[in-house]
């Protein structure tokens, strides 16, 4: 009884230690280059609830052109906060075709939710101004290897 009782024990550490993220460092994800006209997005690419909920969080900096592809599975309003981010982002969010619906300016550390304006599939966070200093802007089409155009 007592082995069986050490044998659960250690598998639920291990199956816990393993699944669940480290939420105190930032996490390093697959990239995948996307492109606002002749601007081009080094984006790390978040799919599951894991890789979103982390996010950009527990980074003191972030290059210029890179930034975070959200990616869900079907179209929803999508909302997200700054919680343990500790740099100024803007989010652009995403529908289906690759078209911009909306962006909005986030502050670090902010539990405020900002949201998309319609149903979208994906979510874009950048540096804070950097669509606005290209002009991108509602409408806008974006390329990459998710959107068909």
């Amino acid at each position: 009884m007592t082995y069986i009782k050490t044998l659960l024990t250690f598998l639920a550490a291990a199956l816990f230690s393993s699944a669940a993220p480290a939420q105190d460092a930032p996490q390093s994800l697959p990239m995948v280059q996307l492109n606002a006209g002749m601007h081009l997005i080094h984006a790390e690419v978040a799919q599951t609830d894991a890789q979103r909920a982390i996010g950009l969080m527990h980074r003191s900096s972030m290059p210029q052109n890179n930034g975070m592809l959200f990616v869900f599975e079907q179209a929803a309003q999508q909302c997200f906060w700054m919680r343990n981010t500790l740099i100024p982002l803007s989010i652009a969010f995403i529908d289906d075709a690759g078209k911009v619906v909306n962006i909005a300016d986030m502050q670090p550390m902010n539990e405020t939710s900002h949201c998309s304006a319609k149903p979208v599939r994906y979510a874009l966070e950048m540096n804070v101004g950097w669509f606005a200093k290209r002009g991108i802007k509602a409408g806008t089409q974006l390329g990459g290897p998710f959107w068909k155009h």
